[in-house]
């Protein structure tokens, strides 16, 4: 394929005439925001780290000087637009806490805007490389553990004894000739990429070394690929914010911020006094969107003198609200059991709470003799919350204690802020779920499990667990999976190796 002489943009073929065949055991070099991205603009992954690492203040201070970085941008030069924001998000703060949230927080959101077409080449080839302007820190988890980039240029960022100082080391920010410099660099001065991807002008030096160059064409009617074909999806994340935040949806969530906090102490706390029987009426006086489908059973399905037995109602884990929730639904008082749960949220739960200690023997003792009392048992077997439509693992300990087992599926939507976090505090995960505007559950109580399908059957504990899992699973439209929260963990800390794992055969059976 003949390679252009100039590097005039209109003579350049764009991405679009690129053929993919073949490219095995060439290498790319590509470009990230607006290229690799479909989006321009970087504004919205520093407003996640900064948000994930300092706070609204910290928000409100990059969307302050936000201005100042678009005027350098466009009329000084990108590097001066780059440089401000990132001594805006990073300027004191301690580099583990950045590279926590790199891979934590962002994948998710970059995994929503990859451009359908630089994808079908950059995917194409044997070797991967990608030049950014933006920190490499917070690219690199992203395209290394995600899309299998062998190879990340980024601009480097300056710290003082694990603090960022929120100036750039190196050469400085990779735009123009320091693309350029940063690829004779990585590549030896031989063997230059055979293709070279790029969506502006300031990209050209980098394209120039390769030996066949495309630019990428700004569309606006361009679509990001789904996330769901990647080589790995990403199941687990964290972070407060919902949505990438756009400078706009940035201002409004400054702006309804102190409202939001507001709102969610008065919910918290009038949903803590009031009885459980008028929780239900309680939530929606309050805003907070409720959907119930199917019946729960209730004491009226014992016959008279029969004694009666507690029920386990076992439910897919969305925040730590589910048992609440599912409590209100039923219209009374319930006991939920936790392995960790905040003493403030405790002290604010309007039902009973037990904890569990880990140990088998004594946690199936304590389980046990709820049940006996005729109570009302709520437990998530999942143990740690998953936001993605994905069910994990199941624990078998509520299948090895009774047949009285109602499964439980449960959706919740946000639209501001998300009611779980991994690295955060755990005790604020009520409040920020009932900091969004209009927080929504929706519970589907499904018919409670019949003899033939519990141990009375001869079943063991293990396959009624997993075919809880499996209907939970088919009611919501969920994938099952055979992730426990230890991966959820690993895959958090940036060290998981299996979070692209197969399903169990069980679970297999969902993904279909």
């Amino acid at each position: 394929m003949a390679v252009p002489k100039t590097h005039s943009p209109t003579k350049i073929p764009t991405i679009y005439q690129c053929d993919s065949k073949n490219r095995e055991n060439q290498t790319v070099a590509a470009d990230l925001d607006g290229t690799l991205l479909v989006g321009r603009s970087s504004f919205p992954y520093f407003a996640l780290i900064a948000f994930d690492v300092g706070g609204i203040l910290r928000l409100l201070f990059l969307l302050l000087i936000a201005p100042i970085a678009g005027l350098l941008y466009h009329f000084v030069s990108e590097s001066a637009g780059i440089r401000v924001l990132i001594f805006a998000t990073f300027a004191g703060v301690k580099v583990s806490d950045i590279k926590s949230a790199s891979s934590a927080v962002l994948p998710k959101h970059y995994s929503e805007d990859l451009h359908p077409e630089t994808w079908r080449v950059f995917s194409s080839c044997g070797r991967k490389c990608v030049i950014t302007a933006n920190p490499r820190i917070m690219v690199e988890p992203f395209l290394k553990s995600y899309l299998g980039v062998d190879v990340v240029l980024g601009t480097e960022i300056s710290s003082y004894k694990g603090i960022a100082t929120g100036l750039v080391a190196g050469i400085g920010v990779l735009v123009g000739k320091n693309k350029a410099i940063a690829v004779r660099r990585s590549f030896g001065g031989e063997d230059m990429p055979d293709i070279g991807i790029g969506d502006r002008k300031t990209d050209f030096p980098f394209m120039k070394l390769c030996k066949e160059r495309y630019i990428v064409p700004s569309r606006p009617g361009v679509r990001p690929m789904r996330p769901e074909t990647l080589p790995k999806p990403v199941i687990f994340h964290d972070g407060r914010l919902v949505q990438k935040p756009t400078p706009f949806t940035a201002l409004l969530i400054v702006l309804w911020f102190p409202i939001g906090v507001v709102l969610s102490i008065i919910r918290v706390f009038l949903c803590s006094l009031s009885p459980i029987s008028f929780e239900k009426r309680a939530l929606r006086l309050l805003g907070c969107s409720l959907k119930i489908n199917g019946t729960p059973p209730n004491d009226d399905n014992h016959s008279s003198g029969e004694t009666r037995k507690g029920v386990v109602f076992v439910c897919s884990h969305r925040t730590v609200l589910d048992a609440v929730y599912t409590s209100a639904c039923i219209g009374r008082m319930t006991t939920t059991i936790s392995y960790s749960v905040p003493g403030f949220t405790e002290f604010l739960s309007p039902i009973k709470t037990a904890r569990l200690t880990r140990d088998r023997s004594k946690d199936a003792e304590l389980i046990e003799k709820i049940l006996k009392q005729g109570r009302y048992l709520v437990m998530c077997p999942e143990g740690t919350t998953c936001r993605e439509p994905y069910l994990l693992r199941f624990s078998s300990l509520f299948a090895e204690l009774t047949d009285e087992i109602v499964p439980v599926g449960i959706v919740v939507k946000t639209s501001m802020f998300h009611g779980t976090t991994a690295r955060g505090y755990k005790w604020l995960d009520p409040f920020f779920f009932l900091m969004n505007p209009i927080p929504f559950y929706e519970v589907t109580f499904l018919n409670k499990l019949s003899n033939d399908q519990t141990r009375s059957a001869g079943k063991t504990s293990y396959e009624v667990a997993n075919s809880v899992q499996e209907m939970i699973a088919k009611t919501l439209g969920y994938k099952c999976t055979n992730l426990t929260r230890k991966d959820k963990y690993r895959a958090l800390a940036g060290t998981d190796g299996i979070v692209g794992q197969k399903p169990t055969k069980s679970a297999s059976k969902v993904q279909g």
